[in-house]
């Protein structure tokens, strides 16, 4: 900081921003009701600020303790902000910005593994919630267990002190927590996967199973009677925070802000309402509570998710940097449309979802020239994506005799990219290696490296994926 720049958001400078950008509630007032594992932009652009507004609206002193699981690029950020940061709304008018205060404090998962331990043990802290991204959650493609092969599971499993897996970390959480009374907590996946709840407490039991403790029966009885695991959807487009963004955000408040976040105008939090113990009073910010959130799930993986992952492999190919830059195109409104008019037909009846309301909102969100999220982002851990968001409607439309243009060709936009482009993906070296030998075999190799023996080998899909890998650029017709 030089002697001209302003002064860095935190406790000691939150009375030089301005009053309408304060946080909602006092940070001071609050104390760590909530572990976050996984505190990146998302969470605090999404759960972090309904949080804020359900303290607003009935207090109980609900402050976050969160976690990041590997850079310390965040807990450098916010630790010495005292955990203050901003969110900008990107709206198409002009940008809205506030500090948000529901951060407590921020912990690296294994630097600080004691901290993280205690406060899973303390009967104060209620709800674990969790944005880890697909593949933090070490799950095996072919079982959709626990990945008892991973480096990080194994060595956990080993007794590594502190645990760097979410499954090792949850596991010896509940552990300590059994053995400081039992308090029941409620531990909400709010990752974009199908039943999401259920794949979390598969995870963590199967990790427990693993272990030699030996008081892992009496802890797998215990989880069964005094934790929940929430089914959960989450919706709201973030994109990674660039200089720009921090700019503005020092402009708005007079501080400089080294976590500032930014996200668009629409939100949306679905929760399955099945906790154990007590939780802020979200529904007075908006969340939605339902007795199965699966419906919306769908919609959302499948339309949204997979509407994202076609227009950014095909973006990418197009020389597009950002969503709104793909829907700029001739064939981008047309192509998220029909692809989504396909999927839909996957999806199952709902009352309260208009689907052709949802897909016109998608198309107006895509397209905001505010937003500039950049989809090299959206094109990240394909590998982890891709099954849920294309697989899944793909078998059940073509189990059902269904024509799956729109899917092949997302298929192909994505085998494209894996064949042309180094990938940022967690197999991208099996993936390269897909394209050794005929490349007509590959995306049959793609598939099964997915663990979708089944698709693989149907040959009428095999050949549309391959009518459509060239020429390598083209828009799905």
């Amino acid at each position: 900081m030089t002697a001209d720049s302003p002064p860095r958001l935190s406790l000691a400078t939150l009375d030089r921003v301005p009053a309408g950008s304060r946080p909602r509630t006092d940070p001071r007032g609050l104390r760590p009701r909530i572990v976050h594992l996984g505190i990146g932009a998302f969470h605090r652009a999404h759960q972090a600020l309904y949080t804020e507004a359900a303290e607003a609206a009935h207090g109980g002193g609900w402050g976050i303790a969160g976690v990041t699981q590997r850079s310390r690029s965040v807990v450098d950020a916010l630790r010495p902000q005292d955990g203050l940061y901003s969110f900008t709304e990107r709206r198409p008018d002009g940008p809205a910005t506030r500090v948000v205060g529901t951060v407590t404090e921020v912990l690296h998962a294994t630097d600080d593994g004691a901290r993280l331990s205690a406060l899973l043990a303390s009967p104060e802290v209620t709800v674990v919630t969790l944005t880890v991204t697909e593949k933090g959650y070490r799950r095996d493609t072919a079982t959709g267990g626990l990945a008892l092969d991973d480096p990080l599971i194994r060595d956990d499993l080993a007794g590594r002190p502190a645990p760097a897996s979410v499954a090792g970390q949850l596991a010896a959480g509940l552990r300590a927590r059994l053995r400081a009374g039992g308090a029941p907590v409620s531990l909400v996946s709010c990752d974009n996967m199908a039943d999401n709840g259920a794949v979390l407490r598969r995870l963590v039991r199967e990790f427990i199973a693993a272990t030699a403790w030996d008081d892992r029966d009496r802890l797998l009885d215990w989880i069964t009677g005094s934790v929940a695991f929430p089914a959960s959807v989450v919706d709201r487009i973030v994109p990674a925070t660039t200089d720009t963004d921090r700019r503005t955000a020092a402009r708005a408040l007079t501080v400089d802000d080294a976590g500032a976040v930014t996200g668009e105008p629409f939100t949306q939090w679905v929760l399955q309402d099945i906790f154990a113990a007590d939780r802020p009073h979200w529904e007075a910010a908006g969340v939605r509570f339902v007795p199965d959130v699966s419906p919306y799930q769908l919609a959302k993986l499948r339309l949204l998710n997979g509407s994202h992952s076609l227009i950014a492999y095909l973006g990418l190919g197009h020389g597009c940097e950002t969503v709104a830059d793909v829907l700029a195109t001739p064939w981008g409104e047309e192509t998220v449309r029909a692809y989504c008019a396909e999927a839909a037909q996957s999806l199952p009846p709902t009352e309260g979802l208009d689907l052709p309301a949802y897909i016109d909102s998608l198309v107006d969100r895509f397209a905001n020239p505010a937003m500039h999220h950049r989809i090299q982002q959206i094109a990240m851990d394909g590998s982890q994506k891709i099954p849920e968001r294309w697989l899944a409607p793909l078998r059940e439309l073509r189990a059902a005799g269904r024509d799956t243009p729109l899917l092949a060709a997302a298929l192909a936009a994505w085998a494209r990219r894996t064949r042309d482009h180094p990938l940022d993906d967690p197999r991208a070296e099996e993936l390269r290696r897909a394209w050794d030998g005929p490349h007509t075999e590959a995306p049959r190799r793609l598939l099964r490296l997915l663990g979708a023996e089944d698709l693989a080998d149907d040959t009428a899909l095999i050949a549309s994926v391959r009518a459509e890998l060239d020429p390598r650029a083209r828009p799905p017709r």
